[in-house]
């Protein structure tokens, strides 16, 4: 694994060439990973993980220091959570890799396949899709993440991390790359851009002869850039608006329990809840439990009429507020007169993400299931369950909200492709 653009150029020309030649490198490696045994891959993910664990102390040292600019930079509390490494992150980044490792190689993988009445046999196998440009900003476990799941998947990786985790990806990257050499693996397959200068990313998404997918994870800016700047495919999601909808057959006790945990347990990440949905039959039973219960962990209420007349220190919700993405502490309310009203709103104002319906009604939760359009549905749980580990892919390179070619949690599976392997014995078309 190695560093590229570790000293800051001195012009764009040199810029340019070396995320070239950064980027040429990446085809390279991604021509010898395609051939690897699954053993080697999951040695290096086995060898990786407990270099982690055996350097931590370096790793949690260079990210105090990110953490200790992290104002410098503007970043909020929730900004900052997702910053910080811990001694359990950094445990569970390894454990991450150890999980990525036990999981089926979908490299070779058959995932159809017959013999047709000419005696041809046809088999559509899984391969690597190359090389993956990964752009993402404040959250240097991904580092860990983004390199065990692309190397496992036989994709070569350049990763540009935020300047805000500078100091803790380069501290990463260094614990990780002497294990591939040891293991045999080229050691080209995971690059790291460490120059801060933004125009690097466009450089690397103009290389479409060499970058075969996009992945930006971060801020809904950084998203629209890369969308409009990419000359390759991107796999994306803009925004994690997602709603809990707490249906007229709710369990109450539970609904609370949910909406608590989706909302508070981390609210800067993407599947946190922004929205929450009451069916008017409950509201008045449920909404003043639910604001005691936000109000008492520092949430901010933004309601409709229906919502500030049972909870007068409500603020009123504007439109803009049942759009948003809030990764703080704030919460949007809105009561709602049938299910068929819940979900119209969440199509109209949801990005796609996740949404959840609490209720004892199984037709009710079949319908939401149905009709809502989103990435992932969730019937009486939390919205953060959608998360690749928590849906058994392992560690996951991020949450996608296109519908090609990849939807929802993206782990091994999602960074391959396919191809046809045809066998005949002499066959000849007529």
């Amino acid at each position: 694994m190695t560093a590229a653009l570790l000293n800051p150029p001195d012009t764009r020309d040199t810029l340019g060439s070396q995320c070239r030649d950064t980027a040429a490198r990446a085809r390279a490696a991604s021509e010898v990973l395609v051939g690897l045994s699954t053993a080697a891959k999951n040695a290096w993910l086995l060898s990786a993980a407990a270099a982690l664990e055996a350097h931590s102390a370096e790793v949690l040292e260079a990210n105090a220091r990110d953490v200790a600019a992290a104002p410098g930079f503007g970043l909020n509390a929730a900004a900052v959570d997702r910053l910080k490494l811990t001694p359990a992150r950094i445990k569970a980044a390894a454990d991450g890799l150890r999980q990525v490792a036990a999981l089926p190689d979908p490299v070779g993988e058959v995932r159809e396949g017959g013999l047709r009445p000419n005696g041809l046999q046809v088999l559509k196998v899984g391969v690597p899709i190359g090389v993956v440009f990964f752009i993402y900003e404040s959250r240097p476990n991904v580092t860990v993440d983004a390199a065990g799941l692309c190397v496992k998947s036989g994709n070569a990786v350049i990763l540009r991390g935020g300047k805000e985790a500078i100091h803790s990806n380069t501290a990463i990257h260094r614990v990780l790359s002497a294990e591939l050499a040891k293991c045999g693996l080229p050691t080209d397959a995971v690059q790291l851009v460490a120059t801060t200068d933004r125009e690097a990313v466009g450089h690397f998404l103009r290389m479409p002869e060499f970058v075969d997918l996009a992945i930006p994870r971060g801020g809904k800016g950084l998203i629209e850039r890369v969308v409009a700047e990419a000359r390759m495919p991107v796999m994306k999601h803009f925004d994690g608006n997602c709603h809990v909808y707490v249906d007229a057959a709710a369990d109450l006790d539970m609904a609370e329990r949910i909406v608590v945990n989706a909302k508070c347990a981390r609210p800067g990440v993407c599947n946190a809840a922004e929205s929450l949905l009451v069916h008017a039959a409950v509201a008045g039973t449920f909404l003043p439990k639910i604001g005691t219960a936000l109000a008492a962990r520092g949430v901010e209420v933004r309601g409709c009429d229906a919502t500030r007349e049972l909870l007068p220190a409500a603020k009123p919700a504007t439109d803009a507020d049942h759009r948003a993405e809030f990764l703080d502490l704030i919460i949007s309310v809105k009561v709602v007169e049938t299910l068929d009203a819940a979900v119209s709103h969440i199509n109209e104002y949801g990005s796609k993400h996740t949404d959840a319906i609490v209720t004892r009604d199984i037709a009710a939760a079949r319908r939401f299931a149905q009709r809502v359009d989103a990435a992932a549905v969730v019937v009486n749980a939390s919205t953060r369950f959608n998360d690749g580990f928590e849906l058994g892919l392992g560690a996951e390179i991020g949450i996608s909200t296109d519908k090609f070619h990849a939807r929802g949690p993206c782990g091994l599976r999602e960074l391959t492709t396919y191809k046809y392997v045809v066998t005949g014995d002499g066959q000849v078309r007529e």
